[in-house]
């Protein structure tokens, strides 16, 4: 199954910590996990969170400020975030395509304003301000029952399908093939459900996929590769994993 990297944090920074979880079986093909960044004091200097595309939406909680939270998703390349010298995030990353309210309740960088939409996500940050990552994630996965119970977070074949089967797929025309649509018929599900092109979600696929295989699995060269990579990312291969935790 479909199991995207960790963003870039610093390999010299000591003072943040990340931890993921796992959901129940029941959000398997929803969610990817549960997570949680945080500052265990305070940095030297301002933290610059690298966030690497995955076509996954995340729904984010400040738990410093309770009033910010928000619906967030990358688009093709890369952002670097600011998150200062203090912080605490916790959040449920969902798979590509199964965010099914409107797109335009997605944020595309950093969240720092209260949050104004219909969901409550405002009350389930403040019901979590006190406890631990463990206990957290009950509330988390109450969010995701009740998404689920609204049509807000649904399964998707189309998407799953091609989750499940990556290491089958090189090209778009293997994408259309494996899920059963002609072309146009894949460029128009995908672009509704997660908002890329076929060709842009194969770039996405395939440059999480190279973090944990062999690249040449993915690309017809190391050139091809690479310049891929630098697009996406910011940095050549090397120096990306030179500089950061993967």
């Amino acid at each position: 199954m479909y199991k995207p990297v960790k963003d870039g944090i610093e390999k010299d920074v000591k003072s943040v910590i990340y931890t993921e979880a796992y959901p129940s079986s029941e959000f398997s093909e929803l969610v990817h996990c549960f997570w949680e960044i945080k500052t265990t004091s305070s940095t030297p200097r301002d933290f610059l969170y690298h966030i690497i595309p995955d076509a996954c939406v995340n729904i984010l909680f400040n738990q410093i400020e309770t009033s910010v939270t928000a619906i967030t998703a990358l688009e093709l390349n890369s952002k670097t975030l600011n998150l200062g010298r203090e912080f605490h995030y916790v959040g449920i990353q969902l798979l590509p395509g199964v965010w099914r309210d409107s797109p335009d309740e997605i944020v595309r960088g950093f969240v720092g304003k209260p949050y104004k939409g219909k969901l409550p996500l405002v009350e389930t940050n403040e019901l979590m301000v006190s406890l631990d990552f463990f206990e957290k994630q009950q509330y988390l996965s109450n969010l995701v029952g009740a998404l689920i119970d609204n049509g807000l977070v649904a399964p998707n074949i189309v998407t799953s399908r091609i989750l499940r089967v990556l290491d089958q797929i090189r090209t778009v025309a293997d994408m259309a093939e494996v899920v059963g649509l002609s072309s146009r018929q894949l460029q128009r599900t995908l672009k509704d459900t997660t908002g890329f092109s076929p060709h842009d979600f194969l770039k996405i696929l395939k440059l999480q996929q190279s973090f944990e295989n062999n690249y040449l699995d993915y690309y017809a060269d190391q050139a091809h590769y690479i310049h891929s990579f630098r697009k996406i990312t910011g940095f050549t291969p090397s120096k990306y994993t030179k500089k950061f935790n993967v």
